[in-house]
């Protein structure tokens, strides 16, 4: 793998485990511009998905955050659903133009958050309502089938939905996005086992950044740094990715 690849593994890594993801856009954006193939970028980013989440879940989770009324309904209908996504195998170019759409829609995300705003919304209340079980389980199930078609994990629809829907305050958001991407990264590289597919060898130096760059970030639980800065380049790679999958 390009020798730049794990300095970029591992910032994304720190910028993403810091509010419970896992990263796995930030990852195929990374591999789609140094030209890897959609057969390895897919179970490649679900493996480092798989290290972050882990961390960034163990930290939550010792933080008092996860709230597992709202991650169970999430996960259970999620998991299968992301097992199947994971055994489809879809034609490249169809395979690009969704991932293509996945990185500007995190994209514009990304750019959003960092734009000022003279009013920010108001957060979620400490004692909010979360949604009922069956509205949980249908956008985990939905959310699950994009993860294990696209290899991402699901934190980049997941986080804003609940935060729209006045779920829960945003640190247990968090908390409940990181086990969601954990369990649905799980399912789907064994989706795409069970297809037939191989895990792809992922070199200790990547492996390394991930693990670091996930723990320092998941330590960290939120981001103090000059992350507009951050959000902004990361906004911009990921615009770059899709506009080279679009034009693939």
């Amino acid at each position: 793998m390009n020798g730049v690849l794990p300095i970029a593994i591992g910032l994304v890594a720190l910028l993403y485990a810091s509010v419970g993801h896992a990263g796995a856009t930030g990852y195929i954006a990374v591999m789609t511009l140094i030209g890897l193939a959609p057969e390895v970028v897919r179970p490649t980013a679900l493996i480092l998905n798989v290290l972050v989440a882990t961390m960034a879940t163990v930290q939550f989770v010792r933080a008092g955050h996860l709230r597992w009324n709202l991650l169970w309904p999430l996960a259970a209908a999620s998991v299968p659903c992301a097992l199947v996504g994971g055994m489809l195998r879809l034609p490249t170019h169809a395979f690009e133009r969704l991932v293509g759409i996945v990185l500007a829609v995190s994209a514009l995300k990304l750019l959003r958050d960092a734009w000022p705003t003279p009013t920010p919304a108001p957060l979620p209340a400490a004692g909010a309502i979360p949604p009922t079980e069956p509205v949980l389980a249908a956008l985990g199930g939905g959310i699950g089938l994009l993860s294990g078609l696209t290899g991402v994990g699901g934190g980049v629809f997941l986080t804003p939905v609940l935060l729209v829907l006045r779920a829960a305050p945003v640190k247990q958001v968090a908390a409940v996005t990181a086990p969601f991407i954990l369990v649905n990264s799980l399912a789907g590289l064994a989706g795409g086992v069970i297809a037939g597919g191989s895990l792809p060898a992922v070199s200790p130096p990547v492996i390394a950044a991930a693990v670091l760059g996930g723990t320092v970030g998941s330590h960290l639980g939120a981001f103090r740094l000059p992350v507009r800065a951050l959000q902004l380049l990361m906004a911009a790679v990921l615009a770059l990715a899709s506009v080279k999958l679009f034009g693939a």
